[in-house]
């Protein structure tokens, strides 16, 4: 009984540590303040996005970037398509180093897209040195020209981020 116990709390642990997954569903932003006045390159951020199968097979579609903490700390990464390259092509994973200002644990993600082709994201990944991992699942397609995501933050600036 003990090992049993023993094990349950040791896998308790493991997974704790692991990527955590963002499960509320995105909700579309009228607006988003952009903080373009935070220090851009402090600290480093990776960022994975993965896109859907049932996403067209490539795509001409703009594709922004924000992130943040419920502290005030925000990362904007604009324009990340690059048809040219073959980024977003449907099944596949796109990796990215965007640099911003440090912030704490990361609670909220939106995408902005702009175009006709309909990209449709699987999911984004975002790691930092202060952050951990954090995963935002979408895998449902994005309307165009509005900011589109997850504000999971419990603070007064969190709930600032839409412009009245």
């Amino acid at each position: 009984m003990k090992t049993l116990f023993f094990l349950l709390i040791s896998s308790l642990l493991i997974f704790s540590t692991q990527s955590r997954p963002i499960i509320s569903r995105p909700k579309p932003l009228s607006s988003l303040k952009i903080n373009a006045t935070q220090n851009p390159a402090t600290c480093s951020f990776r960022v994975r996005i993965r896109t859907s199968c049932s996403s067209p097979r490539y795509t001409r579609d703009r594709i922004s970037l924000a992130f943040g903490d419920a502290y005030g700390n925000q990362v904007y990464a604009p324009r990340l398509d690059d048809p040219y390259s073959g980024t977003f092509e449907r099944c596949s994973t796109d990796t990215y180093r965007i640099y911003g200002p440090c912030t704490y644990e990361i609670c909220y993600l939106y995408i902005y897209r702009s175009g006709y082709d309909g990209w449709i994201p699987y999911d984004v990944t975002v790691s930092g040195y202060n952050t951990g991992t954090v995963t935002f699942y979408y895998n449902i397609p994005i309307p165009r020209d509005i900011w589109y995501g997850y504000n999971d933050c419990y603070d007064v600036y969190a709930a600032s981020l839409a412009v009245k």
